[in-house]
């Protein structure tokens, strides 16, 4: 095959993957809705739930994955210090992409603690709505 076929049949084949991704996640979006209707439960009702702790989720994680990118620099440049045989300063990118999993991990774990203490120190009767 030369170079505009290719062409084409990528084209062809993605068009057609987009496509069915489209009207599958609508099928099951369909579906999904239907399931609620068949319970008794209002399909629009639970895609407007608040979820109040999204940003501090998000923050933490981020600040996690900060805070992990520093430390790896540190080690990097002044612990884990390594040159080549040509004298030049030798990355190891396995702790950066450690540290910054780890930094990432402890501010969701740090996340699911804060969010557990605030619903455990809701009164009763907003614990139930």
């Amino acid at each position: 095959m030369d170079e505009g076929q290719l062409a084409i049949l990528w084209l062809l084949l993605s068009s057609l993957a987009l496509f069915l991704m489209i009207f599958g996640i609508r099928y099951l979006r369909s579906r999904e809705n239907m399931a609620m209707i068949e319970k008794g439960m209002d399909p629009k009702l639970n895609r407007a739930r608040p979820a109040p702790f999204v940003n501090l989720k998000w923050g933490l994680l981020l600040v996690g994955a900060g805070a992990g990118l520093l430390v790896a620099y540190i080690l990097s440049e002044y612990v884990l210090y390594r040159t080549d045989k040509w004298g030049h300063h030798d990355d190891n990118p396995a702790v950066y992409f450690a540290l910054i999993a780890i930094g990432g991990g402890l501010g969701l774990i740090s996340s699911y603690k804060i969010e557990k203490k605030e619903l455990l120190d809701r009164p009763e009767d907003y614990k139930a709505a």
